[in-house]
């Protein structure tokens, strides 16, 4: 599918059909998600994946009930790590074998800069993994519609309740869920209007911030 096609064909869907995403399928949209980009290449980004109803009924009950966790095919709990160092070292390596660094003592360098970011306070650690796991979040949403897979993004959970239901170390900061699945008929039609979007003209300052404007917020789950 065309990028623009894609972009326009994505919709937040809560109504799913009884049909199974095949396992080769959901391989495809992970694999995708890993390529979104990081700050360093640092990828703090893992995905939680519920496909059994036991485990879509213990995720909805810490997600306010929202039923879109059961009904769905598979509920993602994506998380980041919080500790920019915990991949850092493997993602240099890299680099230097593929001559991205010019020498070991860069390597070094740039170790200590992430050995300086996983000193930062625990609420900036927490920023720095929501941003890059973000990222990765949405490009699943978009490979998924590109294999013809609906998705919602979801921020409505207990962090603190979910870590505990599903026995996630204290280092991973639950960013979002998402869920997946083949849409219900009708469901996802392009065909209807979309909610509104704030206008460009609203939104983009060129050269200076000027928020004095008049704000018109659009729907923020579509």
């Amino acid at each position: 599918m065309e990028f623009d096609d894609l972009l326009h064909a994505r919709r937040s869907v809560h109504e799913y059909s009884d049909e199974t995403i095949p396992e080769s399928t959901l391989e495809s949209i992970f694999e995708a998600a890993t390529l979104a980009p990081s700050g360093y290449n640092l990828q703090p980004w893992e995905f939680l994946v519920l496909r059994d109803d036991e485990r879509k009924s213990t995720l909805k009950e810490v997600a306010n009930g929202q039923d879109h966790v059961e009904t769905a095919d598979t509920a993602v709990v994506v998380l980041g790590h919080t500790d920019p160092m915990a991949h850092a070292e493997s993602v240099f390596d890299d680099w230097l074998a593929k001559d991205y660094l010019p020498s070991e003592e860069v390597r070094e360098a740039l170790l200590g800069n992430v050995e300086g970011m996983s000193e930062m306070p625990e609420s900036d650690r927490r920023t720095w993994t929501t941003r890059s796991t973000a990222l990765a979040a949405m490009t699943l949403m978009y490979a998924a519609r590109d294999h013809g897979v609906a998705s919602c993004p979801m921020e409505g959970f207990g962090a603190d309740a979910l870590t505990e239901a599903f026995d996630i170390p204290d280092e991973y900061e639950p960013v979002m869920l998402i869920t997946l699945g083949y849409a219900a008929e009708g469901a996802a039609d392009v065909e209807n209007e979309r909610k509104a979007r704030r206008p460009v003209e609203e939104i983009v300052h060129y050269g200076e911030f000027d928020p004095s404007e008049e704000t018109t917020l659009g729907a923020a789950d579509d």
